[in-house]
C-alpha cells in the first residue's frame, strides 16, 4: 500500500503511517525542541523537493551513488544542495537570515554576551508595510537597545552615496537607503547591512572590501557564507555594539567619530589582508610540498623497477603493467597528500 497519497480536490499531499530509519535525519530532529519539529519537517520536504527538481543535483546523485560511501555521499549531497539552493532567489534570503542569526547567537554565547539575535520574519516595523531589518539584536537583554541587521544577498543593491543620489529616478534599494530604513523601521540605535562576497555589486566592493562604516548611517559587513566565514560580521557587529552602547545625547563631532571608526576599520582590513596573504602562502607551500613528494616517490618508484631489470635482465608483462599504471605510488601519495592537507 502506498505511503503517499495525492488529494487532487484539496491540492494536498497526504502521508500516512510513515517512519524513517535514517541516522542523519534522526540526529537532526533529536536535537530540535519538540515544538519546532513539525515546522522543520515541512521545510525539509519543501527544500528537498526543490533540490530534486534541479537536474544537476539529480545527475550528481545518480553518478556518485555507486562510487561513494553512504556518509561521504550524504555530506556531499548536503553541500551541493546548499550551494544550489543558495543561488535560488526565492529562498536564499531566508536561508541567509537564519544562518546569520544562528551565527550571531552562537557568537554571543562564546563571547559570554547577553545579546540576543531575533528574526523579524514577515513582521512590519514602525514604517507602514515595511519589513526592512531582517534581524534585531537586543543588547544585554534590553529590548530598548537594539541593532538592526539587514541581509542583502543581491547584486542589484548598489552603494548609493547620497552625493550621487538622483531624486527624480525610480526608487531603488541601496546600501544607504537600506541602512537608514532599517534603523528607522526597527527603532534601533545602529544599523548594519550584510552582503555575501559572491552576491555583491562592485560599487560596494570598491568602497568596502571586508568591513565598512558610513558616518551617521551604519556599518557594512561582507561575508563568505559558502566557506562558512562570518568573521567580518563579528567585527562589524562589535563595532556597531560599541557605538550603540556608548552613544549619548550630546554634541558630537561627527568628523572625529568618522575618523576614529574609519581608522579602526582600515587597521582591521590591513590585518585581514595580511591573513589572506599568509593563507595563500600556506596553500602555495602545500602545493610545492606535494610536488616535491611526488618527485621523490617517482624517483623511488623508477629506481625500484630499474634495480629489478638490472638484477633479472627483464621485466614481466605484470611488472610492465604495474610500472605503467603506478597504482602503488598513487596509494602512497594519497596518504602523503592527506598529511600535507592537514598541516
Amino acid at each position: 500500500m502506498p505511503i503517499v497519497k495525492i488529494n487532487n480536490q484539496l491540492h494536498r499531499v497526504e502521508v500516512k503511517n510513515f517512519e524513517l530509519d535514517n541516522e542523519i535525519v534522526f540526529n537532526y530532529f533529536d536535537k530540535l525542541p519538540a515544538s519546532e519539529r513539525d515546522e522543520k519537517l515541512i521545510r525539509a520536504i519543501y527544500i528537498g523537493v526543490l533540490a530534486l527538481m534541479e537536474d544537476r543535483i539529480s545527475a550528481f546523485l545518480s553518478k556518485t551513488s555507486n562510487e561513494l560511501g553512504t556518509e561521504l555521499e550524504s555530506l556531499k549531497m548536503i553541500f551541493e544542495m546548499k550551494k544550489e539552493l543558495f543561488y535560488k532567489s526565492t529562498i536564499k534570503g531566508v536561508l541567509a537570515e537564519e544562518e546569520i542569526a544562528e551565527f550571531l547567537n552562537q557568537f554571543f554565547s562564546e563571547k559570554k554576551l547577553k545579546d540576543r539575535a531575533v528574526l523579524t520574519g514577515n513582521n512590519a516595523g514602525n514604517l507602514p508595510r515595511n519589513k526592512t531589518g531582517d534581524i534585531i539584536c537586543e543588547l544585554n537583554g534590553n529590548s530598548d537597545l537594539k541593532i538592526a541587521i539587514e541581509c542583502k544577498f543581491d547584486k542589484s543593491i548598489r552603494f548609493g552615496d547620497i552625493e550621487s543620489k538622483e531624486i527624480f529616478t525610480r526608487k531603488t534599494d541601496t546600501v544607504w537607503s537600506q541602512l537608514i530604513e532599517a534603523q528607522a523601521n526597527r527603532d534601533s540605535k545602529v544599523s548594519l547591512i550584510v552582503f555575501d562576497i559572491s552576491l555583491v555589486d562592485n560599487s560596494i566592493l570598491k568602497n568596502f572590501e571586508n568591513v565598512g562604516y558610513i558616518p551617521g548611517i551604519g556599518l557594512v559587513a561582507i561575508i563568505n557564507s559558502q566557506k562558512g566565514d562570518y568573521s567580518n560580521l563579528a567585527i562589524a557587529y562589535m563595532l556597531a555594539r560599541d557605538i550603540a552602547l556608548n552613544a549619548k545625547e550630546i554634541e558630537l563631532d561627527k568628523n572625529l567619530l568618522a575618523a576614529l571608526v574609519n581608522r579602526i576599520i582600515k587597521d582591521i582590513n590591513e590585518i585581514l589582508t595580511i591573513k589572506s596573504l599568509v593563507e595563500s602562502n600556506i596553500e602555495n607551500n602545500k602545493s610545492i610540498l606535494k610536488q616535491l613528494e611526488k618527485s621523490i616517490l617517482l624517483m623511488e618508484f623508477n629506481q625500484q623497477y630499474l634495480k629489478k631489470f638490472l638484477s633479472d635482465g627483464t621485466l614481466t608483462r605484470k611488472d610492465l603493467l604495474n610500472f605503467y599504471t603506478g597504482e602503488d605510488i598513487k596509494d602512497k601519495f594519497r596518504l602523503i597528500e592527506k598529511d600535507i592537507n592537514e598541516i
